[in-house]
């Protein structure tokens, strides 16, 4: 059997998720890059002791890459069964994360809160797992 008979079709759309994650990081990364350019803080220095605006934009991006794979985890587990909620849960979540790193690119890391509406797709597609968990042992 192939997988694609395995696959609900609508699990193409959680595939564009991923790949709108994709990027997501790879633009968190330029900018990481750019920030190492522009302030002058050579690799493999991860933080400045004097530019506090590139620790900004490095901890955006360190903090989505410290979720990031309990997120791919969740969101596939969820979308084998409800891919549909699970691309729109992951969807929102990407996007907070573009919201969340352009408000701590400020410099002021209480405005990173702009993204706290990611929680919504992040806790969701724990909940869709759990579910799905809680089938495949015939609880529900």
């Amino acid at each position: 059997m192939e997988v694609l008979e395995l696959l609900p079709s609508s699990f193409g759309y959680v595939i564009f998720t991923y790949f709108y994650s994709w990027i997501m990081l790879s633009y968190l990364g330029v900018k990481v890059g750019a920030a190492r350019k522009k302030y002058d803080v050579k690799y493999p220095t991860m933080y400045s002791d004097k530019e506090q605006v590139f620790n900004c934009i490095q901890r955006a991006h360190q903090n989505t890459l410290e979720v990031y794979p309990q997120w791919l985890v969740f969101q596939t587990i969820a979308a084998l069964v409800y891919p549909t909620s699970a691309a729109v849960l992951g969807a929102i979540w990407v996007t907070s994360r573009f919201s969340y790193a352009w408000g701590y690119y400020t410099g002021d890391p209480a405005k990173r809160m702009k993204g706290a509406y990611g929680y919504i797709g992040y806790f969701g597609v724990i909940i869709l797992s759990i579910a799905v968990a809680l089938q495949l042992l015939g609880v529900l």
